[in-house]
């Protein structure tokens, strides 16, 4: 049976540090920061019960880095790197044969392949995005078929167009709605995507650039969120009556206000997948439902599942054919969307129609 481990880090140090230490909470976060640079990864929790459709089993661990996201972003990156390389070689100790690199160690640096360089031969390394570009448009379409929008007549404006994660989705999305809107700030980074995603055999829609959010916001049936601004971009007078907005960024995109205010916008997040096993446990809470984790951390499980131990998803450079293979491999080992969440809220169909009925209602004339 193959092993995995999982890289986590305190999002929040000082508050997360004081759940175990209360002593640290009464400390500024700059000094809580100084004592993490002195600490070594850390094992989390065991994850076990992992068993694949085809009767593949596979086991991992929780392990923790101790540097918070903000000093994931910003320190030098050489301290990162051996702090994660430290991590790499911690797993293959206990066996494990590739290291998934969660939240901000997935972004940190040049996205893992330095890690993936300096534990080649020990350990395979992988940032879990190629399967979160998969589910993150899954859910999108999916959402979308029950709000009753007819996803090749629907435009879909991509927040973060041009990064990693929202490159190739623009390029997976172009094939199946009637119009993309391609949303950033560098307009010539913008125009170069335009070209590339144009430029596919299996391009079907109208795209666009649209430097100014707000504009492409309201003119959106679909808005799929997946910029690193790291602050709130969606609110709730951006959007259209009947719109879906999937947010997968980490820290949101998308304003709490939306789902407070717009009770005619449905909002869900990317990447809650269910992992196939009877008695799988992480004996680690972090607010999913019992068998649920997010899609990269499920991307190390099917890569382990699959025995394959070297490097996948590194760099800011994501291809169609990486994330296609990806969404194959996770249904080959029985891997799939957990239905819907919104603020770490689940949904019910019925919460769905809700919303549904809700824009049906507003868009009526008399409704205004």
């Amino acid at each position: 049976m193959n092993c995995f481990s999982f890289v986590i880090h305190p999002m929040e140090l000082r508050r997360d540090a004081a759940r175990k230490y209360p002593i640290l909470g009464l400390l500024p976060e700059s000094a809580v920061e100084q004592i993490a640079l002195r600490l070594s990864p850390k094992w989390m929790s065991e994850i076990t019960g992992i068993e694949s459709k085809t009767g593949a089993t596979t086991s991992g661990y929780f392990i923790g880095c101790p540097f918070s996201t903000r000093q994931l972003t910003n320190l030098p990156h050489e301290l990162v790197y051996q702090k994660l390389v430290e991590c790499g070689q911690m797993s293959a100790e206990r066996g494990a044969k590739i290291m998934g690199l969660g939240a901000y160690t997935s972004v940190a640096g040049d996205a893992g392949i330095t890690v993936a360089q300096r534990l080649e031969g020990t350990i395979g390394v992988t940032t879990g995005n190629s399967y979160t570009v998969y589910t993150a448009v899954e859910g999108l379409l999916k959402g979308a078929e029950m709000m009753g929008i007819e996803a090749k007549k629907a435009s879909v404006a991509i927040v973060g167009a041009t990064g990693s994660i929202g490159a190739v989705c623009a390029k997976i999305l172009a094939a199946q709605v009637g119009e993309v809107a391609l949303v950033g700030r560098n307009a010539d980074k913008l125009q170069h995507l335009k070209a590339e995603v144009e430029a596919r055999p299996d391009c079907r829609a109208v795209v666009k650039v649209a430097p100014e959010i707000r504009v492409a916001l309201r003119e959106a049936d679909m808005v799929l969120a997946v910029s690193s601004a790291g602050k709130e971009l969606v609110f709730p007078e951006d959007l259209k009556i009947g719109a879906v907005v999937c947010d997968v960024a980490r820290p949101r995109d998308v304003s709490k206000t939306v789902v407070e205010k717009r009770n005619d916008v449905l909002v869900i997040e990317g990447g809650v997948i269910t992992v196939p096993g009877q008695n799988v446990e992480f004996n680690f809470t972090f607010g999913f439902p019992t068998s649920t984790a997010f899609a990269c951390m499920s991307e190390t499980m099917i890569l382990s599942l699959e025995g394959t131990n070297e490097s996948y998803t590194l760099g800011r450079d994501l291809t169609v054919e990486q994330v296609m293979h990806m969404g194959d491999l996770a249904k080959k080992h029985g891997f799939s969307l957990a239905g819907f969440r919104s603020f770490e809220v689940a949904l019910s169909n019925e919460d769905i129609e809700k919303v549904r009925l809700n824009a049906e209602y507003k868009r009526r004339p008399m409704a205004a």
